[in-house]
C-alpha cells in the first residue's frame, strides 16, 4: 500500500483533514493488525495536520493510561486518571480542546514545548479503552476543523486498534 503524501502544504486545513480521513479509511480496510495501524495513524496524523509536535495513543492498563504507538518527542509513559488533558478526556468520555494547556488547572507536561492539546477518546463496546491525543507547540491551534475531523476519525477507528 503506498501513499502519496506530497503536496499536502498547499491544501487548506479542511482539505489536509480530508485526506487524513481518506488515508485513516484506506488503512483501516487495508490492515487489521492494532500495532500497525496505531503507527501509521500516528504518523498519518503528523504529516497532514500542520503545527503538530506529538501525536499518539494511551490505553488503559490498570487504572492507568499507559503509552502507546506515537510520533514526536518521547513522551509520559503513564498517566494517573486524576490529572491531565487525556484523563479527563477519558473520565469524560469526549474530546477535549485545551487552547492553552498552561492555563488547564492540572496539565501534564511531557513536553515543554506543547502549548495546546486535543485528545480524542476511543471506545469499545460504548466504553473508553484509550485517547488518541494531540500536541501542538501553537497556543489556539485546534480549530472546529479538527475537532470534527477527529471525531469522525475516532468513530472510524472504534474498535479496530482496541490493542488488548
Amino acid at each position: 500500500m503506498s501513499f502519496e503524501l506530497r503536496g499536502l502544504d498547499k491544501l487548506s486545513d479542511q482539505e489536509r483533514m480530508d485526506e487524513l480521513i481518506n488515508f485513516v479509511k484506506i488503512q483501516l480496510d487495508d490492515e487489521s493488525d492494532p500495532l500497525a495501524l496505531m503507527s501509521n495513524l500516528s504518523s498519518f496524523i503528523m504529516a497532514c495536520i500542520k503545527d503538530l509536535n506529538w501525536s499518539g495513543f494511551y490505553f488503559l492498563k490498570d487504572n492507568e493510561l499507559v503509552l502507546g504507538t506515537f510520533q514526536g518527542l518521547p513522551a509520559c509513559t503513564r498517566l494517573s486518571l486524576d490529572k491531565g488533558v487525556c484523563a479527563k478526556s477519558f473520565r469524560d468520555e469526549k474530546i477535549i480542546k485545551v487552547d492553552d494547556v498552561h492555563e488547564f488547572a492540572d496539565h501534564i507536561a511531557c513536553d515543554s514545548a506543547s502549548n495546546s492539546e486535543l485528545v480524542i477518546p476511543l471506545f469499545k463496546q460504548g466504553k473508553v479503552y484509550g485517547v488518541l491525543d494531540l500536541d501542538s507547540p501553537i497556543k489556539n491551534r485546534f480549530t472546529a476543523t479538527e475537532v470534527d475531523g477527529f471525531k469522525i476519525i475516532g468513530q472510524m477507528i472504534e474498535e479496530k486498534i482496541y490493542p488488548f
